[in-house]
């Protein structure tokens, strides 16, 4: 099994290298690396969009590589490595899990390339325990997203009730930040009940066994706000399955959960610009770069955040 997953890694780096413009073998003439969780959602690709445009824009190259999925964290860490190692300037990293990629993170600071932290953040105190660095950091204010989406059910809901809230993947700081978020912002309202808040780890079936296990336990479940719209649209199938009158609020902008609250289904979604993000991101590396920002394990980062918008029904 270890040999097919080596295997599949370097095809896939050698495949995003050749689509991205490079070689497997050498980074040809770009200066620049990004790479992402994964392209297998409307989001990341959102994401990649605004990297190629701004790369456009600014009249430079740049090769985008991601994982395989949101769980591939080996491979992802052996994608990073490959890039440290073929000569990159700079290299924009969307971490799979806050730490996953520190040590090659750690490795790029020892050889002097420059980093930008886009989405995910890394534990910075992890990394600098490795003397490791990121000269900035890029992300929607996910505290404010979370409180958005749960900020529509109170409006929606005058007379309050018992909510839940459908975390992301434990340990993920965008997806807890988006929960601190809801939370806060339940708590602040008057009449709402928080009875749960559990993990489905991003994913939609998880969110359906959820939703069908909270309902028996809770009959009286008004809202659910799900932390990403894969595991709203999730539970929003089995909120109808059970022919409840449930409330489901995701996040994200995915289309399918656009065309659902269009249709009147999902009652809203928080829209990132993905395109922002991945724009933003790379601007900063390249400024990190032609500036010759501090590579120092110390230095304050840099943020800047993307503008979220709720969509609703």
């Amino acid at each position: 099994m270890k040999v097919k997953f080596l295997v599949s890694a370097l095809f896939l780096a050698m495949t995003f290298s050749v689509f991205a413009g490079g070689s497997s073998e050498s980074r040809g003439s770009a200066e620049y690396a990004v790479i992402l969780k994964t392209l297998a959602s409307p989001f990341w690709q959102g994401v990649k969009e605004g990297v190629e445009s701004k790369a456009a824009e600014l009249g430079v190259s740049v090769d985008i590589f991601a994982a395989i999925s949101e769980d591939d964290v080996e491979g992802q860490l052996q994608l990073m490595e490959n890039a440290i190692s073929r000569g990159y300037k700079a290299i924009g990293v969307a971490p799979i899990s806050p730490v996953n990629l520190n040590s090659a993170i750690a490795d790029a600071t020892r050889r002097g390339i420059f980093i930008v932290n886009i989405d995910e953040m890394v534990n910075l105190e992890n990394l600098r325990a490795q003397s490791g660095a990121v000269q900035g950091f890029v992300s929607t204010d996910n505290v404010s997203v979370g409180m958005l989406g749960a900020g529509h059910i109170i409006s929606t809901l005058a007379g309050g009730g018992q909510v839940a809230i459908i975390e992301g993947r434990a340990g993920n700081t965008s997806g807890e930040d988006r929960r601190q978020g809801a939370a806060r912002a339940f708590n602040a309202a008057t009449g709402f009940t928080i009875v749960a808040s559990q993990p489905a780890d991003w994913d939609r079936t998880m969110a359906f066994d959820l939703t069908a296990s909270l309902m028996t336990r809770f009959p009286n479940l008004r809202a659910i706000y799900a932390c990403n719209d894969t595991m709203a649209m999730g539970a929003l199938e089995a909120v109808r399955q059970a022919g409840r009158n449930i409330i489901v609020v995701g996040t994200d902008g995915n289309p399918d959960a656009l065309e659902s609250v269009s249709r009147g289904e999902l009652a809203a979604t928080v829209m990132q610009d993905t395109n922002a993000i991945g724009s933003i991101g790379f601007e900063m590396l390249v400024q990190a770069h032609r500036d010759g920002a501090s590579i120092d394990p110390s230095a304050e980062v840099p943020f800047r955040a993307a503008q979220a918008r709720l969509i609703v029904r």
